[in-house]
């Protein structure tokens, strides 16, 4: 696992994010001065936060692979919470809840950090699948039994084990790119959360169609397409930083923004579901950790999957 002060290429990549940061502080505050309201605000409001979510992954970066296993161990836990807050158990439910945050979720990522992929690929789709509706069970309480299994072992899936495939992308040996894979991990951070915040601004200059408004108002035709295709090319604009060709990196980019999307859009399903707009209020600007990880959650594994089984 690579440390990215090491890596010259990693650190031109970090650096082009920090510069795209100061472009957006400076044209946000100029907006600010000419125009108010809520869409500004908002604007403002996501680009600060974003300087904090950034200076927290150069942190996780710089430590090597440990940091960033940590980084999204605490993510995880922290979007299981609100996920699991958001979908209320029973008191029966407790000890298996236990087991999920505190020996299952840390067991996970240590797998991620040891590189065992066979044990990490199986702990929770299968053992953990298992294991959460058996201890349910054996509380006693069948009241809504089915449905409180599922809500517990889908929010496992989605928070954690999918979300573990990001900090597993350090695990992965490919030909030529050894010490490299933090450029894996920073692209697909990079790319899909340029689609999320691209898509926001195509929607708010152009958008007119709305794609499902009872799901998501503010998404739309005009806004997914305009967001995508803009982070797609800017994804095969940094083909030079990934073990792909051009044309292999504007596919893995078109996969991840779209893959991105539906995740974004599946999330929002369950909230709306819940009668809230937001997972939280942990991150000033964009509600909760979960708001902030829903993309990732889907583009994660698949865009590991796809470079494992086609680049190693």
């Amino acid at each position: 696992m690579v440390n990215m002060i090491h890596d010259r290429q990693t650190l031109m990549l970090f650096g082009g994010v920090l510069a795209l940061l100061l472009v957006a502080t400076i044209v946000g505050q100029l907006i600010k001065l000419r125009k108010r309201g809520d869409v500004v605000d908002n604007l403002n409001a996501r680009i600060r936060a974003w300087w904090v979510m950034s200076a927290v992954f150069a942190l996780s970066l710089l430590t090597g692979g440990l940091g960033s296993v940590i980084l999204f161990a605490a993510l995880s836990f922290f979007a299981l919470r609100e996920f699991i807050t958001l979908t209320p158990t029973r008191p029966a439910d407790h000890s298996a809840l236990f087991w999920v945050f505190f020996i299952i979720t840390p067991l996970q990522y240590y797998l991620v950090g040891a590189a065992w992929y066979g044990f990490f690929s199986v702990l929770i789709p299968v053992y953990a699948f298992l294991f959460i509706p058996s201890r349910i069970a054996l509380s006693g309480d069948s009241t809504c039994f089915l449905e409180r299994s599922a809500k517990i072992q889908w929010g496992l899936m989605v928070c954690v084990y999918c979300v573990s495939h990001v900090p597993a992308l350090l695990m992965l040996e490919i030909p030529g790119y050894a010490g490299k894979n933090a450029r894996l991990l920073f692209f697909l951070v990079v790319i899909v959360q340029l689609s999320d915040v691209l898509q926001y601004v195509w929607g708010k200059l152009l958008g007119k169609h709305k794609i499902a408004p009872v799901i998501s108002p503010s998404k739309t035709w005009e806004g997914f397409i305009g967001g995508v295709l803009s982070a797609t090319l800017i994804g095969t604009a940094l083909w030079w930083a990934t073990p792909f060709t051009m044309w292999q990196t504007m596919g893995m980019a078109f996969i991840i923004t779209v893959m991105g999307f539906l995740g974004g859009l599946t999330m929002s399903a369950i909230k709306r579901d819940a009668g809230v707009k937001d997972w939280g209020s942990s991150i000033q600007g964009h509600g909760g950790v979960l708001d902030r990880i829903d993309s990732i959650c889907f583009a994660g594994p698949i865009f590991f999957h796809l470079t494992r089984y086609f680049f190693t």
